[in-house]
């Protein structure tokens, strides 16, 4: 082969790699949204689910898909369970790319979740992360009613979630079975949000750079609401 053939062809791959990369770092140059704002919107959209006013369909149509297909800029990423009844999307009323969602049951963090949160952070711009516990979550419920040690791999959760089940008994002494869960579940949201940073140095940067902010809620199974946990 020709070397100046061989030259030629490595000219097009370097601009072609040069293409792409450009194309990753529009699709992670940031949202335009702070993370009040991106809190507001979710809330906002929350609201519109419970008084059954959705209006996501209709943002959601083909010229959407098409747009997106060049990249995404979600601007809220979303640690949530993998319960079927509590899909962010829905009960936040949100469209094609604008929430990041990560689902797991009891909404845990391990390495590879804290891996997908940190790239939507820091390569997608997402500022605001949530962590989304539920009402009557089966695998708190599960580890609070769970005696000696687990097995298997739903074991894996049951001993992520342990620690905030212990301490929901020590704060929910003399209240019913139903109300330690609820307890349970609330803690165990607010103990993942703090492991967030704990674990990952990323997210830890991202969060003294004011770049990002970390909340949690929980979610009424019943009535559809999503409530900020203080």
């Amino acid at each position: 082969m020709k070397s100046s053939t061989v030259v030629s062809r490595i000219a097009v791959l370097a601009t072609a790699l040069a293409a792409t990369a450009g194309m990753a770092f529009a699709s992670g140059g940031g949202t335009g949204v702070s993370a009040d704002q991106a809190l507001q919107k979710l809330l906002d959209g929350n609201k519109r689910y419970v008084e059954s006013k959705m209006s996501a369909p209709d943002r959601s149509d083909a010229s959407a898909r098409e747009k997106l297909a060049q990249g995404q800029q979600p601007y809220a990423i979303i640690l949530s369970c993998s319960d079927s009844r509590v899909p962010p999307e829905i009960i936040f009323d949100q469209a094609l790319g604008e929430i990041f969602v990560i689902r797991v049951a009891g909404n845990v963090a391990d390495p590879i979740v804290l891996g997908s949160i940190e790239y939507a952070a820091e390569h997608l711009g997402s500022p605001l992360i949530m962590v989304l516990g539920h009402e009557r979550c089966g695998a708190v419920t599960a580890t609070v009613n769970t005696k000696g040690e687990p097995e298997g791999n739903i074991g894996a959760i049951i001993k992520a979630i342990q620690p905030s089940a212990k301490k929901a008994e020590e704060i929910s002494k003399g209240k019913s079975a139903a109300e330690l869960v609820e307890c349970a579940v609330a803690v165990n949201a607010k103990a993942v949000a703090a492991s967030l940073t704990e674990q990952s140095t990323i997210l830890a940067h991202e969060l003294k750079e004011g770049k990002i902010k970390i909340v949690t809620a929980t979610y009424d199974l019943d009535d559809g609401k999503v409530t900020l946990l203080k």
